[in-house]
């Protein structure tokens, strides 16, 4: 039903902003390095806002499309930065991928990773290799599609997902920055894993956990 499937996500964004909040220092303390270190506070203000938002739904009346559209539309007013806008995109390009659907099922997953990711590469005009969330992003979307043509199943899948993505992250330690505020130390980001990575594996962990969870 989508009602069910509306609180699943609804839930799934209360997870991710619970985790986020968990790591907002680590987060912070990775930016330190090659950023402003404002990364976890930035993510946390973000997920803070979406999570205020979704509550004031009617769930009863709500379909997955709204819930990711409301979401775009709290992190963008909460967060101004950079990532403000690559996730209010992100999210934006999910709502119309989920548009119609009523099911929350591998799919429809697959579909939304898909989609944020496309629209993070779109709006901040990166690849796999500058050194972002990208980074984490891709290589999850594709993990995604992989495991949905193989016929995984929820665990299978997931845990594809979450382990693209932290092998993903993990290998920005030896990339030279060429997108976001980390650019502008070129030589000095190598060595560091980026933050927005980072911070994209404790989203993709969370949103395993909670729809694994819930399926």
């Amino acid at each position: 039903m989508s009602e069910n499937a509306a609180r699943r996500l609804v839930s799934m964004f209360q997870a991710i902003s619970e985790a986020v909040e968990a790591e907002k220092d680590h987060l912070s303390e990775l930016d330190g390095a090659i950023g402003d270190a404002d990364h976890g506070t930035t993510m946390s203000l973000g997920f803070l806002a979406v999570k205020a938002e979704l509550a004031k739904l009617d769930l009863d009346q709500t379909q997955i499309s709204d819930v990711m559209a409301t979401a775009a539309g709290a992190f963008l007013n909460a967060v101004g930065a950079s990532t403000g806008p690559l996730y209010a995109t992100a999210f934006r390009r999910a709502a119309q991928a989920v548009a119609g659907k009523t099911e929350l099922d591998l799919a429809t997953c697959a579909a939304i990773i898909d989609a944020m990711g496309s629209g993070m590469r779109e709006r901040g005009k990166g690849q796999r290799g500058d050194k972002t969330m990208l980074d984490a992003w891709l290589p999850a979307a594709d993990a995604a599609a992989a495991a949905l043509a193989e016929n995984k199943g929820a665990d299978g899948f997931w845990r594809d997902v979450v382990a693209s993505a932290e092998a993903g992250a993990n290998a920005t330690r030896s990339m030279i920055a060429t997108k976001g505020r980390a650019a502008r130390v070129r030589e000095r980001s190598l060595g560091h894993v980026d933050p927005g990575a980072a911070s994209s594996v404790v989203i993709l962990r969370a949103m395993a956990t909670s729809l694994n969870s819930a399926a």
